[in-house]
This record gives structure tokens, sequence and C-alpha cells, in this order.
């Protein structure tokens, strides 16, 4: 899918030809380790006016050090609900710390306690090194619960982009297990299909995030298992999975002119015909991360409030509503 200037909401167009630019740095591994290192220098920094604190837990094997952040709200009494966060960047790049405002946005429009993995990454560790490191940490909350001040049994699991496509495939095992309870999932434009066949994901040369730094990604993260010739699991591409009907209630929303358009609403409307309650919007003339790029646009805000209301509301409903 070609994408034009004149195609974007016409707040984004003034930012098409310097993203366009800059995310050439995502279409080639020198580009990606010099974000990452970029990235690094944010690690350990705390978010204001939040609890903030940073643990190494261990993996279900005994052996993966797992580094995690844990952000709460400075005073509040009794437990929360507890949020699993798992940060974009393409699965390849990123930490926690790059998406603060995002965990700030969450629970100040409903005290939580999030807990985000800094997942290994895609050049470094192909799959199922990020799925297991965000599976595990699931596990952990799960299991101390009460210690972090946190309702059992009704936990949140939220991502963007490549955390959104890991948040979809963490949620598809924990129904599948019955290992953990997800109240609801909140994969925000998820990065869901290694295949690319869409109409949005062929050819898509949109600023922000498009078809080239997207085949890298998926090259990086199931190289072992294309190597192996193995058939790709539906924990590495939630794509791929037929029988969403065991999936907890969910949120998401995705722009028009970006790869992940059609993924996203294909998942959606599979979720509604296994019933699942869903609120979804389409957001026209909209790239990847807009909202995340550019959080003081109208369109930006508008987003934003979409999908913080329907949290809330998902909160209320699924989660202390008895």
């Amino acid at each position: 899918m070609k994408v034009t200037k004149n195609m974007l909401n016409k707040e984004l167009q003034s930012s098409y030809w310097a993203l366009k630019i800059s995310s050439g740095l995502l279409m080639n591994r020198v580009g990606v380790k010099l974000l990452n290192s970029n990235s690094a220098r944010s690690k350990g920094k705390n978010i204001g006016g939040l609890q903030c604190e940073e643990k190494i837990i261990t993996g279900s094997d005994g052996k993966q050090p797992i580094r995690i952040r844990i952000f709460k709200p400075l005073h509040y009494e009794g437990q929360l609900p507890g949020m699993l966060y798992i940060h974009g960047g393409g699965l390849m790049l990123g930490t926690p710390e790059d998406y603060m405002p995002v965990i700030k946005n969450f629970i100040e429009a409903s005290p939580c306690i999030v807990i985000a993995p800094d997942y290994r990454k895609a050049l470094d560790a192909p799959y199922p090194a990020a799925f297991n490191d965000c599976y595990d940490t699931l596990l952990w909350i799960d299991n101390n619960a009460r210690e972090l001040g946190i309702i059992p049994n009704k936990l949140i699991v939220a991502g963007h982009s490549a955390g959104g496509g890991i948040a979809a495939a963490v949620t598809q095992k924990a129904a599948d297990t019955k290992d953990v309870t997800i109240a609801f999932q909140l994969p925000i434009y998820p990065m869901l299909d290694d295949r690319q066949v869409t109409e949005s994901a062929s050819n898509n040369n949109a600023p922000s995030w498009n078809s080239r730094s997207n085949n890298m990604g998926w090259a990086a993260y199931l190289r072992t298992l294309k190597e192996e010739g193995t058939e790709i699991p539906v924990y590495a591409a939630a794509a791929r999975a037929n029988d969403l009907s065991k999936l907890p209630p969910t949120i998401s929303f995705v722009g028009d002119v970006e790869p992940f358009r059609d993924e996203t609403i294909t998942y959606i409307e599979k979720l509604k015909k296994a019933g699942i309650p869903v609120r979804f919007k389409l957001f026209k003339g909209c790239y990847h991360a807009f909202e995340i790029l550019f959080p003081k646009l109208e369109i930006s805000k508008e987003a934003w409030a979409f999908v913080l209301d329907a949290y809330s509301n998902y909160i209320d409903k699924y989660i202390y509503k008895k």
C-alpha cells in the first residue's frame, strides 16, 4: 500500500518528511543498534509523581534474569489492578523507560500497578526469548500479586506495536493453559502477522513504520524457526491463532495507513465472531504510533481519550464489579 503525504490526517502531514527520513534507521542493523544505544541511556530513570522500582527476577527456566520496572501511584489504599505492560520497538529495540509517558497515562486514568519487563530483543535473541521473558513476568506478577498490592486473578495485559503483538500472544497462552486469569487485554496496533500478505502490510512506505522495517523485525525474531524449517507457532505470531473463544475482553485501535491495519482489523473481527467483548477504533489518515510520537496533537488526544476511557471502563466492569 503506497502512502502519500496527502493521505495523512492534516495534523500529521507536517511530520511526513522528517519521519520518512528518521524511520530509515529502522531498516538496517546499524540504525537499530544506534537507536538501542540511545535507548539504553534511559534505563533506571523514574516517572515523577510515582513510586518506581527496578528488580531482577528469574525466568521459569531458573536461569534467565529479567530486568523489570514496577510503577505504582504514590498514595493508595488496599489493592489495585495489576498490569503487565510490554513496550514496543519492532521486536528489535527499546526499554520500558522509553514508554514511561504511556505508563503514566494508564496509572493517572485509573490507578493501577504496572510491571514492565525489559525483554530480550530479536537481533540478540530470537523467538522464544522475548515471549518467554514476558510470559515469565506475567507468572511472577501472579505469584507475587499480594506482595505487590495487586488484586489477584484479574490481571491486565497491555502493549503497543511489537509489545501489543507479544501481549496478544501472552494472553493467548494464558487462556490456553489457564496459568493466569486475564481480566482484559490492550494490544494497541499490535504486530501480529509474520506473513505480511495483507494490503496494508504489502509495499507499505508510510512514515514511522513500514513494510521494510516490519520485514526486518519479523526476520530477526523468527530466524531460528525459519532456519530449522519449524512451523511458526501462535505464540510467535498471534494472527496464526484460529480459536479466540477463550480470550478476555479486548481494547485496541490502529491507524488506517499503517502496516498493521489489516491484521489488527482481522484479529478484532475474529474476536467479535467468537463473542468476545471488544472496544476498537480505526483512525483515518494515521500512521504507526502517531499518538506516542506527537501526543499534543488533537488527533493524538482523541486516540488517547478513546483508549483510556475504554481502559477505565473495563477496569470498573471486569475487575471491580463483583
